[in-house]
């Protein structure tokens, strides 16, 4: 199963000790099914796309806790609570990694690799995929040197062919931290 796979597992197992199994076991079924409309996500020319498979185990346990009755709070929550422990530095190192893309945004090998992601993410590789424009304007990036600008999202294209895309909302959010964290898991 997928490393990220285990950020889930905690969430579960901290929120539901006692019926953690079983939550587990149904998102993984629910998983089975939501990964088949992701898996061209692995052959993608456009890099972003990748964050489809993270997206469709985040569907998997939306269904699974949307089916025990939870409230959309509680699983925005759970959902908010594991991307930032995904994404969360766990060493200096990484913590170091992390601050890389915003101060070199405006250097010459920079310009680079922007011009190459430009190309790489501007294009629809996958109907179902993101279609997303890289901002380097200072003003509209709010002085961080660079920002996304998705045009077509692939995580809404997901939950509304799976008819939760009322959840889609909570992981727009989530996306953005993804995009911001793309060194290490891209």
């Amino acid at each position: 199963m997928k490393s990220y796979r285990q950020y889930f597992v905690r969430a579960i197992r901290d929120r539901y000790p006692e019926n953690a199994d079983s939550l587990i076991f149904e998102t993984d079924n629910h998983y089975k099914t939501t990964r088949i409309d992701t898996f061209f996500s692995k052959a993608s020319g456009n890099p972003i796309d990748k964050r489809l498979d993270f997206s469709s185990y985040f569907l998997a346990l939306i269904k699974t806790l949307d089916q025990r009755g939870e409230s959309f709070e509680t699983i925005r929550k759970i959902c908010l609570e594991i991307v930032i422990e995904y994404v969360r530095p766990r060493n200096k190192f990484q913590q170091l990694l992390k601050q890389v893309p915003a101060k070199l945004t405006n250097t010459w090998l920079a310009s680079i690799v922007i011009a190459y992601l430009i190309k790489k993410i501007k294009k629809r590789s996958h109907p179902d995929g993101f279609v997303v424009n890289i901002i380097t304007d200072n003003r509209e990036t709010f002085g961080l040197g660079y920002g996304f600008d998705i045009l077509e999202c692939g995580i809404c294209k997901l939950f509304k062919k799976h008819n939760y895309g009322k959840y889609s909302s909570i992981l727009a959010k989530l996306t953005r931290l993804l995009l911001a964290w793309p060194v290490l898991h891209l």
